[in-house]
């Protein structure tokens, strides 16, 4: 307190009492995946593509990273933390994941890739373009699931006796999913040639050819990751990581900024065969692990590629069966242009989905479910959903993404992984995460006050002003703000025993905004003379 010792006029800056809450930032991602160089276990922030590249290098076959990073600036991020994994400190990676790789790696462009024997399939001729762990490829030929056109069917590629690539593909050259682009876009180990002219091509009778490795391979197929010894098997240890050695997974919990996580590159190499379902679904529980364990994050969760609906259910149900208020599911894949290929290729959708939550974030705020909007850099999806599909499909929490004629492809759906309904819309987890990150920092100046009624009417009014201000943007249900929200700090949630203890308890109630997933427009017929309605 100042001392007045003589006669005279004193000017005192003192505290109005008001600290303004501030809204917390929503649209941080964080991308743990694989590059050909860059710091190796170190959260690098990048705020546009051009540090990505600068970082991490360019695009690269055999990785997912760049392609989603790429989606996430393209949607609208504006800011990501990058973790590489499994490399070199600081240098390019030893291994290469196949001849095409390092063809784009010297810039000569795509190369050749060697082919056995080609084998007559009807009007197509099919060749294996790698081993397998046996070392005997075969296809077979057999009836597409459902009804459909008579030119589908269903390519199976054998490893031995166990399929390990599965295609519903047409003979017709127009479809997208004729068998020729889908085989030369997703297949690792065999390729299909036209061999008649485009009038002439037909669907191959059900049948099973075997053949021949490509001259001078090896017992198996290039992996999908650098091999181990220099450059590091990225395994389910290295994508964990530990938080003491800021490695993997560990290393994000440093960063308080991120609000979502993805890891694209773990299907990359479950694609190519390096790790199984086992490990992928290890994995995905250590990221869904990690953001519950953070609070304020969520998980981009992306599935096995090549799964048509019946099998995505599957998965999701008997495989998998997470369980989570802090996981997101996005199926199918998207399609995308390859500038490393020079041709279009399948990646997982997290990367481009988490720019669109920044998108949304943005445009209409954190508590508009960020769906039905455009999906920016997709040119196809690996498959496309029915209106009755996703009817299965919904109720388990598998996001949709969905192309619609004349409107683009779309993210239609919103809903979290879990079973809890007050949790079911992923709007409403992360809004939650925004009031509660917001409100933590924006009261940290309570602490050490005088615990008192005066300190209590403070933090009232801190909090009611902000909640009011949130009302008033849409984010809060309720006519008026009283219906949105209460916040209760007084003699009843301080009783004297937690004052002594040195606590200050606020009970805070919202009610958030759910969105309109079910629009529902109800018509009738009525006379326009009595205005009644008919029976």
């Amino acid at each position: 307190m100042p001392s007045y010792l003589s006669p005279g006029v004193y000017v005192e800056e003192v505290a109005s009492g008001s600290r303004p809450i501030e809204g917390v930032g929503t649209s941080v991602a964080a991308f743990v995946g694989l590059a050909p160089e860059g710091p190796l276990n170190e959260p690098m922030l990048v705020t546009n593509w051009t540090q990505y590249v600068a970082s991490f290098g360019e695009f690269t076959d055999g990785y997912f990273l760049a392609h989603s990073v790429y989606g996430f600036f393209n949607n609208g991020g504006s800011a990501a933390y990058v973790v590489r994994v499994g490399g070199v400190p600081g240098g390019v990676s030893g291994g290469v994941p196949d001849d095409r790789t390092a063809a784009v790696a010297s810039g000569s462009g795509p190369a050749a890739l060697t082919t056995g024997e080609p084998k007559q399939l009807g009007t197509f001729k099919v060749s294996a373009t790698a081993p397998g762990e046996s070392g005997a490829i075969s296809v077979e030929v057999a009836d597409a699931e459902g009804e459909g056109p008579a030119d589908r069917f269903r390519l199976v590629v054998k490893d031995g006796d166990r399929a390990v690539e599965t295609f519903d593909v047409t003979a017709k050259k127009s479809s997208r999913n004729y068998v020729v682009t889908q085989v030369r876009e997703r297949s690792k180990l065999i390729t299909v040639q036209e061999a008649a002219a485009a009038s002439q091509l037909a669907r191959p009778e059900n049948q099973t050819v075997a053949l021949a490795a490509p001259a001078g391979a090896g017992t198996a197929a290039a992996p999908a990751v650098p091999p181990k010894g220099d450059a590091g098997q990225v395994g389910v240890a290295e994508y964990l990581g530990d938080s003491a050695d800021r490695t993997g997974f560990g290393g994000l919990e440093a960063v308080d900024e991120i609000s979502m996580v993805a890891v694209p590159d773990l299907m990359a190499a479950y694609q190519r065969g390096a790790i199984d379902l086992d490990a992928v679904k290890a994995v995905q529980l250590g990221l869904i692990a990690h953001c519950e364990l953070m609070g304020d994050r969520l998980a981009v969760i992306d599935p096995p590629p090549g799964l048509n609906a019946r099998q995505i259910r599957v998965w999701r149900q008997e495989t998998t069966n997470y369980d989570s208020k802090y996981a997101a599911l996005y199926y199918p894949w998207i399609k995308v242009f390859d500038p490393a290929g020079g041709q279009t290729r399948i990646i997982p959708p997290s990367g481009h989905v988490a720019g669109i939550w920044a998108r949304n974030d943005f445009e209409r705020g954190v508590h508009k479910a960020p769906a039905n909007e455009v999906v920016r850099g997709a040119v196809d999806l690996e498959m496309q959903i029915t209106r009755g599909e996703q009817d299965l499909l919904n109720p388990l929490g598998i996001n949709c993404i969905r192309s619609f004629p004349g409107r683009g492809i779309r993210v239609w759906g919103a809903r979290t992984l879990s079973s809890d309904p007050a949790w079911r819309y992923l709007n409403v987890r992360r809004y939650f995460n925004y009031l509660e990150e917001s409100i933590l920092t924006g009261t940290q100046w309570v602490v050490f006050e005088p615990n008192d009624q005066a300190l209590w009417a403070r933090i009232r009014r801190n909090i009611s002003a902000f909640l009011v201000t949130e009302w008033r943007s849409g984010a809060l249900f309720g006519g008026q703000p009283e219906d949105a929200y209460y916040v209760k700090c007084d003699a009843e949630t301080n009783p004297p025993e937690s004052v002594d203890l040195g606590r200050v308890i606020c009970e805070i109630g919202v009610s958030p905004v759910k969105p309109a997933e079910f629009v529902i427009f109800r018509l009738a017929q009525f006379s326009s003379g009595g205005g009644e309605l008919e029976e």
